[in-house]
């Protein structure tokens, strides 16, 4: 296989990041540096080295996580608040996460390390549905919502929610499920002060094809095979040659 598929299937970095490093001439197979984007290497006879250290193949992981309120999504924080990987095993370090949620939004955040499927799934291009629970100031009315879909303008530019439900209420505030198809940051957050509903509390109940359910704050479960198919087939790759 191409040296970038093999750094992608080892967890170090995403296809095009690959590429990148090869380029930079980081990376070298059997000793020599490799900046041919062309090179093939067999995994279970050629030495590849990333910054002078030895690559190898890891196995795919890919799982399902309950975020809870006041963990950063990052792997280490400066001013030492909880992140998600304080919350999972050692052995899941070298996973990556898929779309962030900020640390007073709770619910289900994906990991993985299979490079490429993590960036597909984030790329604005696939359009990959995030779907979130929202509890807001008010009760948007029918015409807020039908603004909230076709298109509100924020301080980066455009953005909207493809499908906006009022699912109960409750005195002064409403629960409202938003569908958005961007990860941008704080971006339900934006949509609703801007609207004027001021979001109270916010959860992600589904991304993409796979839903939260049933799994328990602060708790991971690994994802089935159907469950790896059906994310694949939300962002799917072009046609691979390098098999």
């Amino acid at each position: 296989m191409r040296v970038q598929k093999f750094l992608s299937r080892s967890g170090v970095a995403s296809r095009r990041e690959a590429e990148a490093l090869m380029l930079q001439g980081r990376v070298r197979v059997n000793g020599a540096v490799c900046t041919e984007l062309g090179t093939r290497v067999d995994p279970t006879v050629d030495r590849v080295e990333l910054d002078g250290r030895a690559v190898e193949p890891e196995a795919f992981r890919d799982i399902a996580f309950h975020k809870p309120l006041g963990v950063i999504t990052t792997r280490a924080d400066p001013r030492g608040r909880p992140t998600v990987y304080d919350h999972l095993p050692p052995e899941m370090e070298s996973l990556k996460y898929i779309g962030r949620l900020d640390m007073d939004t709770s619910g289900l955040l994906l990991l993985s390390n299979r490079g490429d499927l993590v960036h597909r799934l984030t790329h604005p291009s696939f359009e990959v549905e995030r779907e979130y629970e929202a509890r807001v100031q008010g009760v948007p009315s029918a015409a807020t919502r039908e603004r909230l879909t076709r298109g509100v303008s924020l301080d980066d530019g455009p953005a909207r929610a493809r499908r906006v439900e009022v699912v109960r209420r409750k005195g002064d505030e409403a629960v409202v499920r938003l569908v958005l198809t961007e990860g941008r940051n704080r971006e339900v957050r934006r949509l609703m002060e801007a609207v004027g509903h001021p979001v109270v509390a916010l959860r992600r109940v589904r991304f993409g094809p796979l839903a939260l359910g049933g799994l328990p704050e602060g708790r991971w479960r690994a994802l089935d095979a159907r469950e790896l198919r059906a994310l694949q087939a939300a962002a799917p790759a072009p046609r691979d040659r390098d098999q």
